[in-house]
């Protein structure tokens, strides 16, 4: 990231945030991170989904209109600015209240929004990715699984081992050693021509470009796709592995310890539909 950004609070253009919160005393929260192009925050709606299920899992009081307004406005900003790629950070806290875990009742949620400008061309797909495998498990929690809610600790301390290790990014692993994901992303291993992903149930986010990967760009290459509970075994023979997130869209996985991949003709396929959508 540059140093060039832009930060908004409940709507307003600020410079400090106001205290307590319980977003930061106690992760009370949910966020999404969006790709920005030239003004435009692209496939909002899908994000927008995903936040109204994490406010009703937290039973946080909606405010989706409110947030798609200052997502709008905040990206807007940014094409003003001549940020031609830029990430924008929504985030929606209960704010604050009165001390304890207790939440205050039908309080009006805390809207903030980061933008920093991306010093890198998001239509360019990114090299191959070196991966390690995270000593953290993540915790089974049905309830709070598939939202991106603000407690983020295991993603903190295997995104610290991946660059304490010199790699890219780092597998996460559940309780019992299936595979979940990437720390930032979502996983996809090709076998004989099958497109697999991780089926995710008690852990992990429900990534919006894993769903438009499932539901419209592979079957649109005439490509299956398959959730299925899969393990490193998988992942070792797979003939191509590789990751999608908001802002890489899909990155293709190079090597992970001594196993390599030199294939990445799906990824760069998906990459491309993704291209199209710019269009």
């Amino acid at each position: 990231m540059t140093r060039q950004s832009a930060i908004w609070l409940d709507g307003t253009p600020t410079s400090v945030l106001p205290l307590p919160d319980r977003g930061l005393d106690f992760g009370d929260g949910v966020f999404e991170t969006l790709l920005v192009h030239q003004g435009k925050p692209l496939f909002m709606e899908l994000h927008l989904e995903r936040l109204a299920q994490g406010l009703r899992a937290l039973d946080i009081p909606d405010c989706l209109n409110a947030a798609r307004q200052q997502l709008e406005i905040s990206a807007y900003d940014a094409g003003q600015k001549n940020w031609r790629w830029a990430v924008l950070r929504l985030t929606v806290t209960r704010r604050a209240g009165a001390r304890g875990y207790t939440p205050s009742i039908n309080l009006k949620p805390r809207i903030l929004i980061c933008v920093n400008c991306l010093d890198r061309d998001g239509g360019i797909l990114s090299n191959g990715a070196t991966l390690c495998v995270a000593e953290i498990r993540l915790s089974n929690q049905p309830f709070l699984a598939l939202i991106k809610h603000l407690n983020r600790l295991e993603q903190v301390l295997a995104a610290a081992q991946a660059q304490a290790g010199g790699t890219d990014e780092c597998i996460v692993l559940d309780q019992t050693d299936h595979l979940t994901s990437v720390v930032a992303g979502n996983l996809f291993l090709v076998h004989h021509g099958v497109l697999l992903t991780p089926k995710l149930v008690d852990c992990g986010v429900l990534g919006t470009r894993r769903r438009l990967i499932i539901e419209k760009w592979a079957p649109s290459l005439g490509i299956n796709v398959r959730e299925a509970r899969l393990t490193l075994s998988d992942l070792f023979t797979a003939d191509e592995v590789f990751y999608s997130n908001s802002l890489q869209t899909v990155r293709p996985v190079a090597r992970l310890g001594e196993q390599c991949w030199e294939s990445h003709s799906v990824c760069k396929a998906l990459f491309q539909r993704y291209l199209d959508e710019l269009v």
